[in-house]
């Protein structure tokens, strides 16, 4: 197995090292960019067939992707020279670096080098820590009710504080309610603070930012890859309980319970779709659903989830959504770069929720979400049957694949992530204003 915390720094090096631009390697080797600057920072794993585009674009042996610390850090100095600034060498000429004495530089002086390299890397952390503050600071909705609680906290010290201060004559009755709000009162700002401390604290590490159930479980999701190969296989219904209780991620009990229906329906899918069999569709033809459920003969939802759920080496990167019949999100398997709202409603235009007026009937269209372009597989079916004092239970799936070479020409639906962030000027679907300003 690739040393996967590795393997996407050392592409990223020879890619600079080459001058190719990051849009550039990832068409030429016939990947989205999104899903190129996952690998290059360490966030997904690369299969065997993707090394081998990359390191075909940039002529080198794939072998040469898993050098000793030697060419590692010559490639680092030369990416630390590569993204200097342009404006600061023209003000001084003196601090141009010589590319054509790395080498000796790093042969010369290897703790020097290597410092450098380290401030190189420190620097990129630290920009990404930055980027990752401002969004939330710009829209995360947790943190603005975090600092609306917090306020009104205060206010209300503040407000019965002034009432004690400025009455001069109050029953005692009423002077110990007061202070009885107060001590409340002080009570919730306190906790509040502390939780709003903890939580821009887990900011840079987006695995360490819980703060509910979901969160918690999609924590766990995303540290096994979406896929559990204990689970593969029959009598693998018993380990369930063991996953869930020796995870890290599931804190609270809430969290533990939505973690067992996932895996539980895990397990029912794994049985009614074994690895090989998977494996078997997939050599035959590209991952196309509706070709695999007709010779399965299984739903397409369950297909869908199935190819959200395989190992990274069986099938590109596939992304996940699955809504229930009020359209909140159940679960998000983010894919590619197309952003999914952590809390709150979807934008009503993905096709998904399309589906619901119809059931059973699937939807294919390609999405545009800014930059990114993905194809979009929908499909809603009954997960519980109707009976004669309701109808039925229903749930929807999206599937979230690259576009097929043949439809890269296809007119594309613009889409949004929720219409509070949304910087769609004009959307006849927009519920509220977008607190983003036009063009961002």
């Amino acid at each position: 197995m690739l040393d996967r915390s590795m393997v996407g720094t050392r592409i990223r090096q020879r890619r600079v090292m080459t001058g190719l631009k990051q849009a550039e390697l990832a068409e030429r080797a016939g990947i989205s960019a999104s899903y190129l600057n996952l690998i290059e920072h360490n966030r997904r794993r690369i299969g065997g067939r993707t090394l081998l585009q990359i390191a075909q674009v940039l002529e080198v042996e794939p072998s040469l992707l898993s050098e000793g610390a030697g060419a590692q850090l010559l490639a680092t100095l030369k990416e630390a020279a590569a993204g200097r600034s342009d404006a600061a060498l023209d003000a001084r000429a003196e601090a141009n670096p010589e590319l054509d004495r790395i080498e000796e530089f790093a042969g010369r002086f290897p703790g020097w080098a290597a410092l450098l390299a380290s401030l190189t890397q420190r620097c990129e952390d630290m920009e990404q820590t930055i980027t990752v503050l401002t969004e939330r600071l710009a829209h995360d909705p947790q943190l603005a009710e975090a600092l609306h609680e917090v306020i009104s906290t205060a206010t209300s010290i503040r407000a019965t504080a002034a009432i004690l201060a400025e009455t001069r004559e109050l029953e005692p009755e009423w002077q110990m309610r007061f202070h009885r709000n107060i001590n409340e009162d002080g009570s919730r700002l306190a906790e509040g603070a502390e939780a709003l401390m903890h939580y821009l604290e887990a900011a840079p590490d987006t695995s360490a930012d819980i703060r509910s159930p979901q969160d918690e479980l999609h924590a766990f999701l995303e540290s096994h890859g979406f896929h559990f190969s204990q689970l593969e296989g029959w009598g693998a219904a018993p380990r369930v309980d063991a996953i869930v209780e020796n995870s890290a991620e599931l804190r609270t009990g809430p969290a533990q319970e939505l973690a067992r229906a996932v895996l539980r329906q895990y397990v029912e899918d794994a049985r009614a779709l074994p690895l090989d069999d998977m494996r078997r569709y997939l050599d035959r033809n590209a991952p196309k659903p509706d070709v695999i459920a007709a010779q399965s003969q299984q739903p397409l939802g369950r297909v869908f989830r199935r190819l959200a759920n395989l190992p990274e080496d069986m099938v590109d990167p596939v992304g996940l959504i699955t809504i229930d019949g009020a359209g909140a999100i159940l679960l998000r398997k983010p894919v590619l770069g197309f952003s999914v709202p952590r809390n709150g409603a979807a934008c009503t235009l993905w096709p998904i929720y399309d589906c619901l007026a119809q059931p059973g009937r699937p939807q294919r269209q390609i999405l545009r979400q800014g930059d990114v372009r993905l194809e979009a597989l929908a499909v809603a079916e009954e997960f519980v049957p109707a009976r004669f004092d309701r109808g039925p239970l229903i749930r929807a799936h999206m599937l979230l694949v690259p576009v097929e070479p043949g439809h890269a020409t296809a007119a594309a639906r613009d889409v949004g992530v929720t219409c509070q962030i949304c910087s769609m000027g004009e959307c006849q679907a927009r519920r509220e204003p977008s607190i983003l300003s036009s063009g961002l």
